[in-house]
């Protein structure tokens, strides 16, 4: 059976509005609430120029549009949205009614492109990042084998020494040694394979968040707010537990030890995590009230050895990625002062012990 042009409307993903020659909008479908956050209801009648706040790029393409009476695309458009402060990236194309009237009305059909953009930055990101590790896997036995003669000679002078001071210069040298010795292992991130099993997201955060309670003063405060229906995930209990380690201690030091950390969980439909489409995952929100991330770094925080900590070493949130990517999930980061939030996505376990896809 044949479906109606409204119904088509209703079920697309594209958001579609109609505006009349002042720009106000006449009708919007589902998927255009979901972009600007209000009901249809409240979005009739509202100038969509207006709806997005001064000096917003869409004043110019509506009127481009309406001078060239011709369909219209534009690519990549930043709109700052005043009613939660929010930045999103859209692509949006504009077709003109084949009307005589002065201004004629538009259909406008805008795709938000965010997530497409983070995943295209993600895929490369991890092209990068293997060809560095790559390079690393190349000079860790070099670096290796020195630091394991060094360790030695620094033990066999130990003993030569005996008792006195002198001893304490040799286990600097072991420690060093050691020390450097595992940042190696660390940055070649290792060959073992992980076994996994179906876990429960909330007990390894409230591990961690217990853990990490003891150390902050009372003056940092957890907020949680659990989904207590989401299913298991499937994954290997110590590589997740680090992974939020690395997240939440870098929130607590930008917080410096007084803030807020926030910790939510939530059921995410229908996601394509690296060409691969689950049903449902589960997002796991890590957001703090910190002074943000530092533009000098932001685009490359994932990167190794990057950090705008004087005595960061640049691996955590490195080794985080590697851990969420063994574990065919994503990482994503928003951040501005005030407020930065790590979202982890990971696939649910299905009842056969396996990850949950869409078939």
């Amino acid at each position: 059976m044949a479906c109606s042009t409204p119904t088509i409307l209703q079920a697309l993903s594209t958001a579609v509005l109609t505006l009349d020659g002042g720009d106000r909008i006449q009708t919007a479908n589902p998927a255009a609430e979901a972009i600007f956050e209000q009901s249809a209801s409240r979005l009739l009648g509202q100038s969509l120029g207006k709806l997005c706040g001064p000096n917003n790029p869409l004043h110019t393409i509506l009127q481009q549009a309406r001078q060239a009476r011709q369909r219209y695309s534009a690519r990549e458009i930043r709109l700052t949205l005043p009613w939660n402060s929010s930045v999103i990236t859209i692509d949006c194309t504009l077709t003109p009614e084949e009307t005589p009237d002065e201004p004629p009305g538009l259909v406008v059909e805008i795709v938000q492109i965010d997530r497409l953009l983070r995943l295209a930055r993600d895929n490369h990101l991890l092209a990068r990042q293997k060809s560095i590790k790559r390079m690393i896997r190349g000079l860790a036995h070099e670096i290796k084998n020195p630091l394991g003669g060094l360790r030695g000679a620094a033990q066999l002078l130990e003993r030569e020494l005996g008792r006195g001071e002198m001893r304490e210069f040799t286990r600097i040298i072991t420690h060093e040694a050691d020390r450097l010795s595992q940042l190696v292992d660390r940055m070649t991130g290792g060959y073992t394979p992980l076994q996994y099993a179906p876990l429960n997201i909330h007990a390894l955060l409230e591990h961690v968040r217990r853990v990490l309670q003891i150390e902050v003063r009372e003056n940092l405060s957890f907020c949680r707010d659990y989904d207590p229906s989401l299913p298991d995930i499937l994954g290997h209990k110590e590589s997740l537990i680090q992974a939020l380690f690395n997240i939440l201690r870098n929130a607590i030091e930008a917080l410096g030890g007084k803030g807020r950390i926030h910790l939510r969980t939530r059921i995410e439909r229908h996601l394509t995590i690296a060409e691969t489409h689950h049903r449902q995952v589960v997002r796991v929100d890590i957001e703090d009230n910190g002074p943000g991330i530092s533009p000098a770094v932001m685009d490359n925080i994932f990167e190794p050895l990057i950090t705008d900590k004087a005595d960061g070493s640049g691996l955590g949130l490195t080794i985080t990625r590697d851990i969420i990517h063994k574990h065919h999930g994503l990482v994503e980061y928003c951040s501005h002062p005030g407020c930065t939030c790590f979202s982890l996505y990971l696939p649910i376990a299905s009842s056969h012990g396996e990850v949950e896809v869409s078939g």
